[in-house]
């Protein structure tokens, strides 16, 4: 993820939400590092010394205990740095740390001061610095955004603290592939990373369900197999939601359109996506799927087993290629599967022993091959639980007033 390996004089910033492991994750890798005989050092402005020690004795990572300082004044964590000379230095968190002659008392003033200063100490020194930052409640760095600019790499360790699979993806990367996401899982002792993230993702997927679709999606230079979960509700007199986890909000209302033009009553219907795994799904190769995992839900009807998905979806419903597709289709066929619906370009090349690709260039195309071209479109009124249909309601005849007869 950096390029092969850590680069002396660098600056990394590391950014996730509370609870998602960052200093586990920081204090493994300090302690590889002190295994091998390489100087380290682990600077907290959050805990004390006693309550890093108890983290570090927990993981196993006794390497690293007399490598520790715990301090919020920048000054000295810089001259500990200095004195010691270490190869790879630590600083949790940018937040937390200030700096004495900075130009104020604002968080993104003194934040940014930080940024600056570490990046100076890092050029100088040679040694790679690696700051910790806090996110807002959107996802973003807290601070400024000057703070992604002055590092070399930026991380984000994506997940919920309480999920066992996580993510980290580098955002920006100077020395290595940028979007790349490394899926990581939570044990007994620590972080470890999953060696196929495909397998892990699709591992606890149930084929005979309606409204799940698999992705071959590509992140940063490595592709990856994904599940995409699609649920339509039932028809509300109120405005529809859309709402979506992983995914992006308004490329789903875009192709819950499409779909209302193409023949599917999604104007009155909740429509809920989830990109499942944890995993984050950006890019426009996932319509495909996405429009497939919907019209399976909708129509209450499984899509065909062994099928994997990729394509964008236009705003007149047409199919358009994409990005890699032959390493799309190479690990469709490493996982075992037979079949693959991809743009009508992708289907004129060659494609891998076993493996069928099936050309489309529309959203119609997509649904006759995912088996789901009924006669008659999705009722209109879904069935109670007794089995008889939503009652119409009967709009009364409004009779001629006398005033407007005379």
């Amino acid at each position: 993820m950096l390029g092969g390996g850590q680069v002396a004089g660098s600056l990394v910033l590391l950014g996730g939400d509370p609870g998602v492991g960052k200093s586990t994750l920081l204090l493994m890798a300090l302690d590889r590092f002190a295994r091998r005989g390489l100087p380290v050092l682990y600077a907290s402005g959050e805990e004390s010394l006693q309550q890093v020690r108890l983290r570090a004795d927990r993981l196993g990572c006794r390497a690293i205990l007399p490598r520790l300082v715990a301090d919020t004044r920048f000054d000295a964590i810089e001259a500990a740095i200095r004195a010691d000379k270490p190869a790879v230095a630590v600083i949790d968190s940018v937040q937390t740390v200030s700096v004495s002659d900075a130009p104020g008392s604002r968080l993104d003033v003194a934040g940014r001061e930080v940024a600056h200063r570490a990046m100076i100490l890092a050029k100088s020194t040679g040694t790679a610095v690696w700051l910790v930052g806090h996110v807002t409640k959107s996802g973003e760095l807290a601070g400024p955004k000057v703070l992604e600019h002055l590092v070399d790499t930026v991380l984000y360790f994506e997940g919920d603290g309480g999920a066992s699979l996580r993510v980290l993806r580098a955002v920006k990367n100077r020395f290595g592939a940028a979007g790349e996401p490394r899926p990581v899982r939570d044990g007994r002792r620590g972080l470890r990373e999953v060696p196929d993230a495909s397998a892990r993702l699709l591992s606890e997927r149930d084929p005979e369900a309606a409204g799940t679709a698999v992705l071959c999606a590509h992140e940063g230079s490595r592709p990856v197999l994904a599940e995409i979960q699609a649920l339509v509700g039932r028809p509300t007199p109120q405005i529809p939601a859309r709402t979506c986890v992983g995914m992006d909000r308004a490329r789903a209302s875009m192709l819950a359109a499409v779909l209302a033009k193409a023949g599917l009553p999604l104007h009155e219907r909740d429509l809920f996506l989830n990109a499942a795994g944890g995993l984050r799904i950006d890019e426009p190769a996932a319509d495909v799927a996405v429009v497939a995992a919907v019209a399976s839900s909708l129509l209450d009807k499984p899509l065909p087993d062994r099928t994997a998905w990729f394509g964008e979806v236009g705003l007149v419903g047409e199919v358009r290629a994409v990005s890699h597709p032959a390493l799309r289709l190479r690990e469709a066929a490493r996982h075992g599967f037979h079949t693959v619906v991809a743009p009508a370009r992708v289907a004129e090349g060659d494609a891998p022993a076993g493996l069928q690709v099936v050309g489309v260039r529309t959203v119609g195309g997509a649904r006759a091959g995912a088996r789901l071209s009924p006669t008659r479109a999705a009722p209109r009124h879904t069935p109670r639980e007794g089995g008889t249909a939503w009652p119409r309601v009967r709009r009364r005849r409004c009779l001629p007033s006398r005033r407007a007869t005379a």
